[in-house]
């Protein structure tokens, strides 16, 4: 069960005075990180069954997989990861660079269940 179907279409934007501000989310029981990739790094590819991903791009374009589609996501973007699709998050850039992560649904790190992994950590790991 997705707690969202399309949140990049309910994104709300207000301009004011000083700027804008963009609110992804409200009233809702969500978990928001901060990940920082360092340079030539990449993040086990993945799952979850409890929860639905929206990542945000702040600094530098980062390398995304969501299932079999695979992209660099630029500064700004925002990629929706349903929970059940299999992703990935990596850095072929020069610098550290940073996603800002916010996770629908039940959170907690045991809900990850990984395939491929660059640092030997244990294939999947359950509750």
């Amino acid at each position: 069960m997705s707690l969202r179907s399309h949140p990049l279409d309910s994104v709300f934007i207000e301009d004011r005075p000083w700027g804008r501000f963009e609110q992804f989310v409200s009233n809702e029981q969500v978990s928001v990180k901060l990940l920082t990739v360092a340079s030539g790094q990449r993040l086990s590819l993945q799952r979850h069954q409890s929860r639905d991903e929206l990542w945000q791009v702040l600094d530098a374009p980062l390398d995304v997989q969501v299932d079999e589609h695979q992209w660099s996501a630029g500064v700004g973007e925002r990629v929706w990861i349903p929970r059940g699709a299999t992703h990935r998050l990596g850095n072929s850039g020069a610098a550290s660079a940073r996603v800002l992560e916010v996770a629908f649904g039940h959170f907690d790190e045991t809900d990850i269940e990984r395939f491929e992994d660059d640092y030997h950590r244990e294939p999947e790991v359950t509750a």
